[in-house]
């Protein structure tokens, strides 16, 4: 079995952390992670990308366990995520289908060939920026500093007040960054060495001051896998290639460390035009090479019909007051 980050016992450990409670099970042929979510209804458990198993009879044998669990803590339904796409025609006749919460769709990018073909699968356009990181003046970092996490919330502001979203909390940011899995990265931006005066090398666009962070990104290494994780971009300085050398320093950085996989944590769904909101960062995250993944997607087995459409009313209305 491929376990994701997010039924791991680092993950519990994560979710320990952030005083959550949560359940582990494993066994030869599945393993999950669970989470009691409470909310003024009652509670439910929700399994991010989990059960993970191989098999949809194993699937099956996974929530007939979290079922025996969740009545045990009185839950009203059960939330779960499996990653194997051949077990969504068995979850329609027992669960119900609702919004993804974890994305049904993301992007692979194999790690093991050599670094000069890795660059080679680039795109063209991806491929120049990467070359032209150090004459653009930048240079990535990493970091476990908690206190660099204020760079990666005032990045994430600029976009979520613009989308009138709201933002991650810096106690879970730095939490998640406090785990041995978890690496921040930053672009920082110095002058390069030039001559001003060049009129080849002057230009109208806004210019960082010297070792301003322009672009930050959390990423999480499990197994054999790097995660792309929360992530923003100073929006001021769009030309300049901030997200190329940041994901370039992260993908090169994890094939030496000799891990095998870069997974892009989300695209749109393969067809989706212009006007899907997640276009613009998939047709970015495919530039770099790779190919893509589908899941099953988010279900929801329902313990207490009752208490359910209570829990959905109190959603909708949560929403509409909003």
């Amino acid at each position: 079995m491929k376990i994701p980050i997010t039924q791991s016992k680092e993950w519990q450990t994560l979710q320990n952390d952030l005083k959550e409670t949560s359940f582990f099970e494993k066994n030869e042929i599945y393993q999950y992670l669970a989470i009691l979510k409470k909310t003024p209804v009652g509670n439910y458990l929700f399994l991010p990308y989990g059960p993970v198993a191989d098999t949809r009879e194993a699937i099956q044998q996974a929530i007939r366990s979290i079922t025996e669990l969740a009545k045990k803590h009185n839950c009203i339904f059960i939330r779960i995520e499996p990653q194997l796409d051949d077990c969504a025609k068995y979850l329609d006749k027992i669960a119900k289908k609702v919004k993804d919460i974890s994305p049904i769709d993301t992007w692979i990018l194999d790690l093991t060939p050599d670094e000069a073909t890795l660059i080679s699968n680039f795109t063209q356009g991806t491929r120049t920026c990467y070359h032209n990181v150090p004459k653009r003046g930048l240079a990535v970092e990493t970091t476990k500093d908690q206190d660099g996490i204020k760079h990666l919330i005032s990045l994430q502001n600029q976009i979520f007040k613009k989308k009138h979203l709201t933002g991650y909390d810096e106690n879970y940011l730095k939490t998640e960054l406090a785990q041995p899995f978890a690496t921040l990265y930053l672009v920082k931006y110095h002058h390069p060495d030039t001559n001003p005066t060049n009129p080849e090398e002057q230009t109208t666009e806004p210019i960082p001051e010297d070792g301003q962070v322009i672009a930050a990104s959390l990423f999480f290494d499990h197994d054999d896998t790097r995660y792309y994780m929360q992530s923003a971009s100073d929006q001021r300085y769009r030309k300049l290639p901030a997200t190329v050398a940041l994901l370039t320093s992260a993908i090169l950085d994890a094939k030496r460390k000799g891990i095998k996989q870069f997974d892009f944590w989300g695209i749109a769904p393969e067809g989706a035009d212009q006007t899907h909101p997640w276009y613009g960062f998939t047709k970015f995250k495919k530039s770099f090479g790779g190919s893509p993944k589908h899941y099953a997607g988010t279900y929801d087995i329902i313990l207490k019909p009752l208490k359910y459409r209570l829990f959905e009313k109190s959603k909708q209305l949560k929403k509409f007051l909003h």
